[in-house]
């Protein structure tokens, strides 16, 4: 897993304005393996990624995490400050 992970699941954190302790609670990850991978770039592995994304908070951030892909009619998106541009969208009207 690449470091590119570790800011994804900050941008995700910040997106959703919890703390790193906070996010240890929703997910379950332990706090100092959320702090490492935060500032040390310790890689990130699978394992942690499934108990973030198991977390309903962050469900809806699957597809981005895994692709830098959304799909908002599906309900997954980037976080807002995750500046990956907007993606144009063609009215069917």
């Amino acid at each position: 897993m690449s470091s590119s992970y570790a800011m994804k699941l900050k941008a995700m954190r910040k997106a959703e304005k919890l703390t790193q302790a906070a996010m240890s609670s929703v997910t379950g990850v332990g706090l100092s393996t959320i702090k490492n991978y935060e500032t040390q770039g310790v890689e990130i592995g699978l394992s942690v990624i499934e108990r973030v994304l198991s977390a309903q908070v962050f469900q809806k951030y699957t597809l981005w995490l895994m692709t830098d892909k959304t799909a908002p009619e599906a309900g997954q998106i980037a976080p807002a400050i995750a500046h990956i541009g907007q993606e144009k969208i063609i009215s069917n009207r």
